[in-house]
């Protein structure tokens, strides 16, 4: 990855772009993390980088499906209510047989499944707007396909920042030194590149 988004040469190419540059943040954030790690909650708040990447995997695709059954709204989830609210906030929980591995994975494999999505869709497509959630609003029918992208851009680049937060206060360290890290940029005078247990505090 990148530290910027490479020249683009339209505007469906642009959203592809910077939608793969800040899905692919959570790879650099959680660069090196142990197991234990991924599921610390080390802030004030109860996010852990485990259920960041869980959470934008289950968004990104909540959003897709939209995107596939417009005009009309997606298919109802058919379980009882009561199953529905006890799963809501489920995709922020690790559980025991998720690994930083399998949840990048994933991730990965629904950017590539919105790449194919918007290769090919209706950039002016109406996108019904959900009506089960209070912040949606009431006087609006539909957005644009547009729009849905560049909120899930907004979405994800929100989370990669909660991503940014949680991994500095597990170790201190920050995203240039680990994307140096990932990518085996060179050490500068100004910059080296993290290495796996070592804690940016130390140095």
């Amino acid at each position: 990855m990148p530290a910027q988004v490479p020249p683009v040469a339209d505007e469906r190419d642009g959203l592809i772009a910077y939608l793969d540059q800040q899905r692919e943040a959570f790879a650099s954030a959680s660069y090196g993390l142990t197991e234990d790690q991924v599921r610390l909650a080390p802030t004030a708040g109860a996010l852990t980088m485990g259920g960041v990447i869980k959470h934008v995997a289950t968004c990104e695709r909540s959003w897709m499906d939209r995107v596939l059954a417009a005009p009309h709204p997606p298919a109802p989830d058919s379980r009882p209510a009561q199953e529905r609210a006890a799963a809501y906030g489920s995709d922020f929980i690790v559980t025991e047989g998720d690994t930083l591995e399998s949840l990048l994975a994933q991730l990965g494999e629904i950017g590539d499944h919105t790449r194919e999505v918007l290769r090919t869709a209706d950039l002016d497509a109406p996108v019904p707007v959900p009506r089960d959630a209070p912040w949606f609003p009431k006087d609006l029918d539909a957005w644009s396909v547009r729009w849905v992208v560049l909120h899930l851009i907004e979405e994800i680049a929100r989370h990669a920042g909660h991503a940014d937060i949680i991994r500095e206060s597990i170790d201190g360290a920050t995203m240039y030194e680990l994307l140096a890290g990932r990518e085996g940029w060179p050490e500068t005078p100004w910059l080296k590149p993290w290495q796996p247990g070592e804690s940016s505090r130390e140095r």
